[in-house]
């Protein structure tokens, strides 16, 4: 068969051009123009903002000075709770410091009912004390006699 022939009974092929042969521009693109003068209104904006923060904040702050120390209070000993217990754990993970506090807790458990439960007469300088911590604490009130 000739080449003629051969092409002629050849079905046809159809040609995809690549894309990296293509020729043509690449566009880029710009960014948005945007004069001079819009960035001073923004810059304006911004420093006119940050001077009268500190006049906000203070209003702010004096008129709800009450509430917002409470919610520091509270939020202040979440935390300490929390590193409190991180602590502890920590010690009770190292041998025989959990025991040792245990002893110590018993021992000091036995002392104050020795000390103060055992006689009518401790139980009464106890009730004095807590009465005078208690009065300090809440106010003058007339403590217990």
């Amino acid at each position: 068969m000739s080449e003629q022939e051969y092409s002629e009974t050849k079905p046809q092929e159809t040609r995809i051009p690549e894309i990296n042969t293509q020729l043509g521009s690449i566009t880029k693109l710009q960014p948005p123009a945007q004069s001079q003068e819009q960035w001073l209104k923004y810059g304006r904006q911004v420093s006119g903002f940050l001077g009268t923060l500190p006049t906000y904040v203070n209003e702010l702050f004096g008129q709800y000075k009450q509430p917002i120390v409470s919610l520091s209070l509270v939020i202040t000993a979440i935390i300490t709770v929390k590193i409190l217990l991180a602590v502890l754990d920590s010690l009770n993970d190292i041998p025989l410091v959990a025991p040792t506090f245990e002893l110590i807790g018993i021992g000091y458990s036995t002392w104050f009912v020795y000390r103060y439960l055992l006689k009518a007469s401790t139980r009464q300088e106890l009730t004095d004390e807590i009465s005078t911590i208690k009065s300090q604490l809440l106010g003058n009130q007339t403590p217990k006699s």
